[in-house]
């Protein structure tokens, strides 16, 4: 039988209820697709501060490095205490693990409040480098305060960072509809993103039959919401995208819809939602799981297109269906997208749309 092992971090406030819901979600999906996969629960974030003394234990990368992708939950480290053992774990996972390329797309469902009807692009944002001084050096901080009047903030862009991400857009875009936007700055950070803009088009030579354009990224902020529906891939550098992406989710229905995935050259990835974990609403079984089992869907589908595993791909095409499933239905829809129920309602919702698959395939 086909075989996956993957990780459970289910960060802090609603991860404990989203990330659960994901797991089962994906299991199902699994059993019925032939696809075996070996859970590894680990601990991460404020319970894993309170349990073992860190945000992130001393074996956790040592044991991530065994795995084939993992999922990881919101963390909510702005609100750890401020004690060095309670680090926030997104940079150095992103970095130890060179998970260079964010994927977030960004696709539209009838009757959820969605602002329109036919949106279905991906912004992929550059990981590890860009202004974000938690993950732009190696040793200390792109971010220092040399006086109580000035604070300087370093922005690092590298030829082979730029030309990763790139290289990883285009090889979408190739997948899709054959067209990437690079957004970018180049008209102020001359060197900057003039830098990223030329790596882009360098990668973009091998891949001749990928239609290539670029915008001014405060041009594409109005053209994102004006008419999103022309955009198809874009890549851009990581604050941008940061930015974009949030803007993006707006669009159709909230950051409650709006997934990710990380990756980079190796065989691992990372499932990981676009939102925080809510802690306003931790525990009231109202958060909208959508984004963390759209984000496992995806991990499924990248490691069985890149493991040459069909099961692991079938897994994820039946995640889709149920997902379209309780998407479509008022009573297996968070309140959010205009529904009437909650985190297990629309677990619920997904499990019988793939169960109802299965009966009318049998």
């Amino acid at each position: 039988m086909a075989h996956l092992t993957l990780g459970v971090l289910e960060g802090d406030d609603i991860g404990h209820e989203i990330v659960p819901a994901a797991q089962r979600v994906a299991e199902a999906a699994a059993r019925a697709s032939g696809l075996e996969i070996d859970w590894r629960f680990l601990p991460i974030g404020r319970r894993a501060l309170d349990e073992h003394g860190h945000t992130m234990p001393f074996d956790l990368l040592g044991t991530l490095e065994t795995l084939d992708g993992w999922i990881l939950g919101p963390i909510g480290h702005q609100a750890y205490p401020k004690v060095p053992e309670a680090v926030n774990p997104h940079p150095i996972l992103r970095k130890n693990f060179d998970l260079f390329a964010n994927i977030r797309p960004t696709r539209s469902f009838p009757d959820i409040g969605c602002l329109y009807d036919d949106v279905d692009l991906v912004i992929v944002r550059e990981n590890n480098e860009g202004f974000q001084p938690d993950r732009n050096v190696v040793a200390g901080s792109g971010e220092f305060r040399p006086s109580d009047e000035m604070t300087i903030s370093v922005r690092v862009i590298s030829r082979t960072g730029s030309r990763k991400v790139a290289e990883a857009a285009l090889a979408l875009a190739q997948s899709r509809r054959r067209k990437l936007t690079v957004v970018h700055k180049n008209t102020v950070f001359k060197l900057g993103c003039g830098m990223f803009v030329e790596e882009c088009h360098k990668a973009a030579q091998a891949f001749p039959d990928v239609e290539v354009d670029e915008v001014i990224v405060d041009t594409f902020a109005m053209k994102l919401v004006r008419e999103p529906q022309r955009f198809d891939v874009v890549v851009t550098t990581n604050m941008f995208g940061d930015i974009l992406t949030d803007e993006a989710a707006g669009l159709v229905g909230g950051l409650g819809m709006a997934p990710g995935l990380c990756v980079g050259r190796g065989n691992i990835a990372m499932a990981q939602a676009t939102h925080g974990s809510a802690p306003d609403i931790a525990g009231r079984g109202i958060a909208n799981p959508y984004a963390m089992i759209e984000s496992t869907r995806m991990l499924l589908d990248w490691l069985g297109r890149r493991r040459g595993l069909p099961q692991a791909v079938e897994a994820a095409a039946r995640m889709e269906r149920g997902l379209v499933h309780a998407v479509s239905r008022p009573d297996t829809r968070t309140g959010d997208i205009r529904g009437t129920g909650g985190t297990a309602d629309m677990e619920r919702g997904i499990m019988d749309g793939m169960a109802a698959e299965g009966r009318a395939a049998a």
